[in-house]
């Protein structure tokens, strides 16, 4: 990076470098023989060299996207003279393997968690209230409300009861997708270590009902788990008594739970990033994978996401790929996700939204290439279908949307007690019952918008801190936060609103 002039090039092999502040045509750039002959904004690329048409950009001595006409030193690089075209990728299936060295037991990092019945280890513990359908999601706030406000005072040590409506849950088709994939959701939240009790509400006569949902999910009723049917109980009234008085039993029980001390192992932290800008793949990105190597070496597990958001870049995975079928279970989801949006009428090669490129990211090559760079460098050890339980430790995948809050929504689902969620825009949102750590990207927005995020990783770009000692900074971050520091999320109240499955499929 220049200090003068603040840029930097990523890599030697780049024919792209990157702004870090506005700069103005007829600035002089980079090296100090290269000039700016356009504005180019903060965060986006300029050409280090003449590139001819058909030939590729490079950025992070990768291929983003190929120049659609001739482009000179100095111009600016984005949507108006970047295209896409197929091009082939070396997949190199686990040319990249390299074991995980495990810190012993005896030193490994520890938090204070909640130990449940079943080994898993929360990091808070809320009260759940979960309806199959959402016409039976009013009722089931209605019984939130009622017991936060008239019950919770007495027990101290629940941290909430909160009620996750969504959309969905009738005229989905038998057996589809849609279906599963909603009914994988409810029942992951219902195991989810974070919850220490939950509630299902039904209509009675949804798609979804309450019989069919715990059936197909192996889900059996007990001191931790019950339901209700809004139609068999009597009506809306009925039922938020009904309910009140359910949970009015369930809460001693919740209450008695203590934090104790337990190892990193049993940490599962969902990454994800959202409101992307080119700084992401930078700072806050690369930092967070730096803190999952510390995680993984403690035997701790960490779950990468969103297919659509790692295309063009999941050669860096199959690269590390623990076995043969793990890489191509990967390759498989992407070629599911090639024809899925084909059908549909989009196209997966070029999704970044109107804030990702505001931000500096045009293709969704680039903004791949920095979303991958989250999951660190130890191998990949597993690829897990939407909101299935992640039972692998180290380094895995979850096939989720892009879309972020689907996306965590399904991670939690599988297990996750953590989320850890990078920033350039500046995205505010919380998932209860699960602690989000928001990671910004640049000083700029931090300093913006500082309210709303946890840690500043522009200042890796400002120079005071390394990318090493930022990734250590958020692992030690994640110990506090399990052990049940606020977020800012948290202390703001986000998470009530942010379930979301994954809706797919016919709705009739």
């Amino acid at each position: 990076m220049s200090d003068k002039l603040s840029t930097i090039v990523l890599n030697d092999a780049d024919n792209v470098g990157v702004s870090l502040i506005d700069i103005r045509a007829g600035q002089t750039l980079s090296t100090g023989d290269l000039m700016a002959v356009q504005d180019i904004p903060a965060g986006h690329k300029f050409a280090l060299r003449r590139i001819e048409t058909g030939h590729p950009f490079i950025k992070y001595g990768q291929v983003i996207g190929f120049a659609t006409g001739v482009v000179a030193p100095g111009e600016h690089v984005h949507d108006h003279n970047l295209g896409m075209k197929d091009f082939d990728r070396d997949y190199a299936i686990g040319a990249d393997v390299v074991e995980t060295k495990l810190i012993p037991e005896s030193r490994q990092a520890t938090f204070q968690g909640y130990v449940r019945d079943d080994g898993r280890v929360g990091t808070r513990n809320y009260v759940g209230v979960l309806p199959t359908v959402n016409c039976s999601a009013s009722v089931a706030r209605f019984i939130a409300d009622t017991v936060n406000r008239e019950l919770l005072d007495q027990f101290p040590q629940v941290d909430g009861v909160v009620a996750l409506s969504h959309g969905s849950g009738c005229c989905l088709t038998p057996g589809g997708e849609g279906l599963l994939y909603l009914r994988r959701a409810l029942a992951g939240y219902a195991r989810n270590p974070n919850f220490g009790a939950v509630l299902l509400v039904g209509l009675g006569c949804e798609v979804n009902l309450v019989d069919t949902l715990m059936d197909s999910m192996q889900m059996t009723l007990g001191p931790r788990l019950r339901a209700l049917n809004i139609q068999s109980v009597g009506g809306t009234r009925a039922t938020i008594a009904a309910g009140v008085d359910a949970f009015a039993g369930m809460l001693p029980e919740v209450n008695a739970a203590r934090r104790q001390p337990v190892s990193a192992e049993h940490l599962v932290v969902g990454l994800e990033c959202g409101g992307s800008d080119a700084y992401s793949g930078i700072t806050a990105n690369p930092a967070l994978g730096v803190a999952v190597d510390h995680l993984v070496r403690q035997g701790g597990t960490a779950i990468l996401s969103e297919t659509p958001e790692i295309y063009g870049a999941e050669h860096l995975l199959t690269r590390r790929a623990a076995t043969p079928q793990v890489a191509e279970k990967l390759i498989d989801r992407i070629h599911w996700w090639e024809d899925y949006t084909a059908r549909m009428g989009g196209e997966i090669n070029n999704n970044p939204t109107p804030g990702n490129k505001a931000g500096g990211l045009t293709s969704i090559l680039e903004k791949s290439l920095g979303a991958v760079a989250k999951a660190g460098t130890t191998d990949l050890m597993a690829v897990y279908g939407y909101a299935d339980p992640v039972t692998t430790r180290g380094m895995v995948f979850m096939d989720t949307p892009g879309y972020d809050i689907a996306s965590i929504t399904g991670m939690v689902a599988g297990g996750a007690n953590m989320i850890c969620f990078t920033t350039g825009r500046g995205t505010v949102c919380g998932f209860k019952p699960v602690p989000a750590l928001k990671l910004a990207s640049n000083s700029r927005m931090y300093n913006r918008m500082s309210e709303d995020m946890d840690v500043n990783c522009g200042r890796i770009l400002d120079g005071d801190k390394s990318l090493t000692e930022m990734g250590a900074d958020i692992f030690h971050l994640i110990l506090e936060t399990a052990s049940g520091k606020k977020t800012a999320s948290e202390l703001l109240g986000f998470g009530d609103m942010e379930f979301v499955p994954w809706h797919i499929g016919a709705v009739m």
